[in-house]
């Protein structure tokens, strides 16, 4: 799986873009833009990776991503059925930071929309969004030129205020991808997305970075912050919380789908990530849906 820089500025002298993507299914495509974008699930559900982080996400999501963030939407198994009759269907809104001019968002009124940019270099995911806001995004998508710039602006406005968010990236995920100036790090990131649940090994990383194993592990622990097999772990684990979280699988089929090769090392490592053990992150989060 391969890192992709796509271009996503816009082909009719617009400052931003607004779209409707309607498929059968996401493409898997690991890529990043130097445009940030704000996506609304309006059909769809299965599993985003944005930088280091794994997300469940369904309808009525709203998420925007930062500047040159790596990110992927990848659907549930049953949108691939040969006989699959479900469709997706995701607003995208593209745009520099800079659209509207190199120190708009610096002027004093504008400055938490600038913040809001700023957090956005991690992904941000919206909480408990009210639906008058996505109503205000699928307007947009009918509104041109000026109408669009001010109505847009007034969408920022509200995601700016909006307390309920969720940080998705980490420090160590976002600053490594900054400070890569050849493509070692998306080789090998690329690498660990794509068999993170599958048999993964240090020896196989380090070869595709062209060094030795020795050599690698610091070059890897100097740009991620931690170590190779706690990066790995980290990002099984995060997946293992989304499993759990759709209630499909029991606890050691989870295990198991998240690249584990025995449950009592799952537990132990679900534990030092969460703090919890898998049964008991699993029974907080239905008490937590269902209101109790």
């Amino acid at each position: 799986m391969k890192l992709h820089r796509l271009d996503r500025s816009s082909i009719s002298n617009s400052s931003l873009t607004t779209k409707v993507n309607e498929y059968p299914y996401f493409l898997k495509i690991w890529h990043y833009h130097a445009e940030l974008e704000l996506v609304v699930i309006l059909k769809s559900e299965g599993t985003c990776f944005i930088g280091d982080s794994i997300e469940k996400f369904n309808v009525g999501d709203v998420i925007l991503i930062g500047k040159n963030l790596p990110h992927m939407w990848v659907n549930s198994d049953d949108y691939f059925n040969q006989n699959a009759t479900k469709l997706v269907k995701a607003i995208a809104i593209h745009f520099k930071q800079n659209y509207l001019g190199d120190s708009f968002f610096e002027a004093s009124e504008m400055k938490h929309i600038l913040a809001l940019f700023e957090r956005a270099k991690y992904g941000i995911k919206f909480l408990n969004v009210d639906t008058s806001l996505i109503t205000d995004i699928k307007k947009m998508l009918d509104l041109e030129g000026f109408n669009k710039t001010i109505s847009f602006l007034i969408i920022l406005d509200k995601l700016a205020k909006h307390t309920s968010t969720k940080k998705l990236a980490s420090d160590g995920s976002v600053n490594s991808f900054k400070s890569t100036k050849s493509d070692i790090q998306d080789k090998v990131q690329a690498y660990i997305f794509k068999n993170f649940n599958k048999e993964i090994n240090l020896e196989t990383a380090a070869s595709i970075a062209n060094m030795n194993t020795a050599a690698f592990s610091r070059y890897f622990k100097r740009i991620n912050k931690k170590t190779f097999s706690r990066y790995v772990t980290e990002i099984r684990i995060g997946y293992a919380c989304k499993m759990l979280m759709e209630d499909k699988f029991n606890i050691t089929r989870v295990c198991y789908e998240s690249g584990f090769k025995n449950i009592s090392n799952f537990n132990r490592q679900f534990k030092i990530v969460m703090n919890a053990t898998p049964s008991n992150y699993l029974k907080k989060y239905r008490s937590k849906i269902s209101g109790q």
